[in-house]
Formats: structure tokens, C-alpha cells, sequence
């Protein structure tokens, strides 16, 4: 079974499905996660309706260990982004066929 979803599969995807030219299908795809990244940098947070909700949340510096060699190393403050799946998502997950 295959895991990974590639974007050349989102956009074969959209070509067979909907009809539109592959050239078509990628300009949507890529405006449509340029739109997400650049409303969840500008906003901090984004909820597709019976999706889910993305969040960036700041993790503040700390201090790690390599557990090989127990060397300690200061990991750097950043921000990660967060998802939070709908009622919907997880109803649909956990429905039994």
C-alpha cells in the first residue's frame, strides 16, 4: 500500500476527474496551498469547514541531548504548525464500513 500523496497525484487526480488540462490542474493546486501557507502566515490560523484547523504555535528555545553521546545542544525557538482535525474528519475516520 502506498503512503505518500504526491502532488502529481492530486493533480492526475483533478485531470481525470474533472477534465481540466493538466497544466489547468497544477496552477489550481499550487494557488490552492499558496493560498493556505500565505492566510496561515498572515493570520496565524486557518479552518477549512469540515476539514480541520491549522495553527502556528512558537516553541521557544530549549535545551537537547544527543542520547548516543549525551552531548547537550541548544535547540533554536521556531514555529510549527499544528492541525486539529474536524468532527466531521474524525467521525469520517472512525466510521466503521
Amino acid at each position: 500500500m502506498r503512503i505518500n500523496l504526491t502532488k502529481k497525484d492530486l493533480i492526475n487526480q483533478i485531470y481525470m476527474q474533472l477534465g481540466f488540462s493538466k497544466l489547468v490542474s497544477e496552477n489550481l493546486i499550487n494557488d490552492f496551498f499558496s493560498t493556505i501557507i500565505l492566510n496561515l502566515k498572515e493570520e496565524k490560523k486557518l479552518k477549512l469547514s469540515g476539514f480541520g484547523t491549522f495553527s502556528i504555535r512558537k516553541k521557544n528555545s530549549r535545551v537537547g541531548r544527543n542520547p548516543k553521546t549525551k552531548e547537550s545542544k541548544v535547540i533554536s525557538s521556531r514555529n510549527v504548525v499544528l492541525f486539529k482535525p474536524s468532527k466531521e474528519f474524525k467521525e469520517f475516520i472512525n466510521k466503521n464500513d
